[in-house]
């Protein structure tokens, strides 16, 4: 893409209603926008970065089973009271039609509307286990948005949902889904910081698994148990006697983070309400036994933000960066132009993703904003390179610039 056709402008100043850093950068970079407390569009580059995001999810989802779906934002009444939900969870967002007087709610989760869409499949027991999910805006009227992308009142979200005829069942996919998200922050770049963590389970299981990355941005404390390389949640510390729960050790390290995602056995709570079951091999009724699996999509957006930036702006990883080169032409000499057109054609060609600044704009623009948007490499081609034969190649990572001929930065770019 040229650069000088993205709307998009990049900022000198942070915006001052921001104070956390995945805001201020992304809102400076272009990548954002935001709306009111709480809600963000994302423009050209911060869609594109989601969207590699996405790919990353579902990849891993399909891979242990998943189907994908796509279920309403707007849920009826009736499915709230029957699993007493209405009236007790405090960040739902209701409203009353103007014509029809009818109450409806803006879905926070979804198990009110999976439950009974499978139900009507009629499902026997050879037919399970089922997982299905979907990748879909969420609504939350949370009581104070912070943290610009991180605790937000609209977000996209990828919701699992598995429906099982045992626990023993459930109990597998569950340690499949956990190491299926181990795969995807590992791939999205925060697998080094991201620590399997107990928490609790509420009223259904002994303790619900949550997945958080290290970040003084977080709101959650959790403490890691190095030996195990797990956390424990602070809510359930005194819980399990301050000691890790799989090897008993009592020294742990405190730690600030924020919760990217999380995994529950749900059992039966929301299958018993809708009254899902199914007929066992001896033809008798049991309740269909369920899973929910969790990732905020724009929440992680930000954390990545969050966890990789410098003091000149955002360092992507190479997985979900919207464009993997930066090409910059310093200069409007036309050898500095033919040779920086060719290059764009050239990386394209080969099936990379480059932003081509070709704006009439400084060198020193053009390199902050550089630094700013964070691309994985950046080719500079300026009256200087050319006259050696060469282009100036910097990975945004490394501190030092090296020349190299375009067909080596094709190849290393691959």
């Amino acid at each position: 893409m040229r650069q000088s056709e993205l709307f998009t402008r990049t900022r000198r100043e942070a915006p001052k209603d921001e104070t956390s850093k995945n805001a201020e950068l992304l809102v400076r970079g272009g990548f954002t926008e935001k709306i009111m407390a709480g809600v963000y569009a994302l423009l050209p580059l911060g869609l594109r970065a989601h969207q590699k995001i996405e790919a990353i999810i579902r990849d891993e989802m399909n891979a242990f089973g998943g189907q994908e779906i796509l279920m309403p934002s707007l849920h009826p009444k009736e499915n709230w009271e029957k699993t007493g939900r209405w009236g007790t969870y405090d960040s739902l967002f209701r409203f009353l039609s103007y014509y029809s007087k009818i109450e409806y709610a803006l879905g926070p989760t979804h198990e009110e509307i999976v439950v009974p869409l499978v139900q009507k499949q009629n499902l026997s027991y050879k037919d399970f286990p089922v997982a299905v999910y979907q990748i879909q805006t969420k609504f939350r009227d949370e009581k104070r948005a912070k943290s610009g992308l991180l605790r937000g009142r609209e977000f996209s979200m990828k919701d699992l949902y598995s429906f099982h005829t045992s626990e023993e069942d459930l109990d597998r996919y569950y340690e499949r889904a956990k190491e299926a998200y181990r795969k995807i922050f590992q791939r999205v770049g925060l697998g080094h910081v991201t620590y399997v963590t107990f928490a609790s389970g509420g009223s259904f299981s002994k303790y619900s698994h949550e997945f958080q990355t290290l970040t003084m941005a977080g709101e959650d404390v959790i403490y890691i148990c190095d030996k195990c390389d797990v956390a424990v949640n602070r809510e359930i510390l005194e819980d399990v006697g301050k000691s890790c729960p799989e090897c008993k050790n009592t020294s742990l390290r405190e730690e600030k983070a924020v919760e990217v995602g999380n995994v529950f056995k749900l059992k039966t709570k929301y299958s018993s309400p809708f009254g899902l079951k199914f007929k066992d091999e001896k033809g008798e009724e049991k309740e269909v036994i369920m899973g929910c699996y969790g990732i905020g999509l724009t929440r992680l957006l930000g954390t990545i933000a969050e966890v990789h930036h410098d003091d000149k702006g955002l360092v992507w990883p190479e997985s979900v960066a919207p464009f993997r080169v930066h090409l910059i032409r310093l200069g409007e000499d036309e050898g500095v132009r033919k040779v920086a057109d060719e290059a764009y054609e050239e990386l394209q060609k080969k099936g990379i993703e480059v932003l081509y600044d070709d704006r009439d704009a400084s060198a020193g623009e053009k390199l902050n904003d550089a630094d700013l948007l964070g691309m994985p490499y950046r080719v500079v081609v300026s009256v200087k390179t050319i006259e050696k034969k060469s282009v100036e190649v910097k990975k945004r990572d490394e501190m030092d610039a090296r020349l190299r001929k375009l067909s080596d930065v094709v190849q290393e770019c691959l």
